[in-house]
């Protein structure tokens, strides 16, 4: 076994106009101030990281982590979530997902599924240069409209997405092993990969292929009702990333886990700060650590409640609590070593 490394902070959601948000060296700065010792990098935010250059040059890799490494902070993943949703649209959302897009590829469909491709190779290779092992990343989508069995799915419908899916994703994970890196995929919601039987589809679909891994965060999985321990004994051979967000799932008789289209305070599924809601870490904590996850344990935090700097205070004093600190030594060691003749005595065997 070994322990889990942490805290660190995705800073998706910290990224702003304003100081010390507005660019990384002052991020880290105040990410560092509150005893996070990693951070996990959004690729589409050009104040983070140059993501051509980090494709294409290893020098200003070196430049770059090393800028980081001066302040005693540690990379733990490179995200592409934007861009690996643009892998993958149904059309039915083409113009809400073109935001993500560069504006050279907004309203080309084909042209964005290309870009985005592109981009996510770029970050394994980026990846690869600064080390890495895992890239966070989204599936994309192109059977989620029709999740729910009504009306009835034509038949071979899904499985037509899924190796859609799969042709327009081997490629990438062809590279990645080339790279030496995982595509640890978010599973989420609004993803075709959105639970554990889509994830086992997919594999299936790109040939077992030992790069297509799990970006492991259990608020989905809460707001699902999936057994989120349960999820880590079956797939941890593939979690390579870990979120740590909590989310609670509040039962009435109003809304349930569709939410009734209201805002994110209103359902009654919704993302909270570490620790504050029904998410039960000390058992995902617990289960990763005996499998052997070694990984980093990085805090997603998306409360509709609370402000985001105190969520991230408490986020990395909630981590630093929950990693379990590995033991050398089993606590009935006194009990001494074997002795096969006493044991066959003890057995009554002699």
């Amino acid at each position: 076994m070994a322990s889990i490394q942490g805290p660190a902070l995705f800073l998706a959601q910290y990224m702003a106009d304003e100081a010390p948000f507005d660019n990384l060296d002052t991020i880290v700065d105040w990410c560092k101030d509150l005893e996070y010792t990693g951070v996990q990098i959004p690729t589409w935010d050009p104040r983070c990281i140059d993501l051509a250059q980090a494709a294409e040059s290893q020098g200003y890799c070196d430049d770059w982590k090393g800028r980081l490494e001066q302040k005693e902070m540690a990379v733990t993943e490179l995200s592409t979530h934007l861009q690996g949703q643009l892998v993958a649209v149904h059309p039915a959302y083409d113009s809400m997902f073109d935001g993500f897009a560069a504006d050279a590829v907004k309203g080309n469909p084909a042209a964005r599924t290309e870009w985005a491709i592109e981009q996510v190779k770029q970050c394994l290779k980026a990846s690869q240069r600064l080390g890495l092992t895992s890239m966070v990343t989204f599936s994309g989508a192109l059977a989620w409209p029709y999740v729910y069995p009504w009306p009835q799915r034509p038949a071979g419908l899904v499985e037509e997405a899924f190796a859609e899916l799969a042709r327009r994703w081997k490629p990438i994970l062809d590279y990645a092993d080339e790279c030496g890196v995982d595509c640890s995929y978010e599973i989420h919601p609004g993803e075709d990969l959105h639970d554990g039987a889509s994830f086992e589809r997919f594999v299936e679909a790109v040939g077992d292929h030992p790069r297509a891994c799990i970006n492991y965060d259990p608020s989905h999985f809460e707001l699902m009702a999936l057994d989120y321990v349960d999820f880590i004994d079956i797939y941890h051979d593939r979690i390579k990333s870990f979120h740590v967000k909590d989310a609670e799932l509040v039962r009435s008789g109003r809304t349930g886990v569709y939410g009734g289209y209201l805002d994110w305070k209103d359902r009654s599924g919704r993302f909270r700060t570490p620790g504050e809601g029904a998410i039960d870490f000390s058992a995902i904590f617990t289960a990763l650590t005996r499998h052997g996850f070694d990984g980093w344990a990085v805090v997603e935090w998306e409360c509709p409640y609370e402000h985001s700097s105190v969520g991230a205070a408490k986020g990395a004093e909630f981590v630093n609590a929950h990693i379990i600190q590995v033991t050398e030594s089993s606590f009935d060691d006194f009990a001494g070593g074997s002795d096969p003749a006493e044991n066959r005595k003890i057995l009554g065997l002699d």
